[in-house]
């Protein structure tokens, strides 16, 4: 099974980039950090699609079974590094994967909107997001750099759909194999 963890943070210090972290690692899935990855700005030019860059990400979001989306909220959206991932890669990368969506807030009023506009532009490239959805909160985290036990077994609860989705989809495509195989 193979999962891309993205950290959808700009920020190199940040609570979003450390969840993301902590669940690729605990879970030994690829990570994906936009707060590294030197992901040049949408510009509409067919040029950008061949930047070794953009090809490496692309190549590894499409060889993907499916996808963890996490990022701060911005404005009551995404972040914007991570509508510009999208923007760059278009749908290919995304269509019909399983993608779970987590989001990242400063506390009181956040996240639900960053997830709302995740799920609308994961749509838009023939997406699958999941129902299952998480905000965590800065009470969320140990020293903003953790997520705490109670609330990381929430974000597991996410995992575990996704994980449940994504082999669906493997035993749907062994079957429609099999099946072509034998005609």
């Amino acid at each position: 099974m193979n999962i891309v963890v993205v950290n959808g943070s700009p920020r190199t210090i940040g609570r979003t980039r450390f969840l993301a972290k902590q669940i690729a690692e605990a879970n030994n899935f690829s990570y994906l950090d936009l707060a590294i990855e030197e992901v040049p700005l949408y510009n509409g030019e067919a040029e950008q699609k061949d930047l070794e860059v953009v090809k490496s990400i692309k190549e590894l979001l499409v060889k993907a079974d499916g996808l963890i989306l996490c990022t701060p909220e911005y404005n009551n959206a995404m972040s914007g590094a991570l509508k510009n991932l999208v923007e760059l890669l278009g749908s290919e990368p995304f269509k019909k994967k399983p993608t779970s969506l987590l989001a990242v807030a400063g506390g009181g009023k956040g996240g639900i909107n960053a997830l709302n506009n995740m799920r609308t532009v994961i749509r838009g490239v023939y997406g699958n997001a999941l129902p299952k959805q998480l905000v965590l909160d800065p009470v969320d985290f140990e020293n903003d750099t953790i997520v705490k036990p109670d609330a990381f077994a929430k974000v597991v609860e996410v995992i575990d759909e996704l994980k449940e989705y994504v082999q669906k989809e493997i035993l749907y495509k062994e079957y429609i194999e099999t099946k072509s195989v034998s005609k």
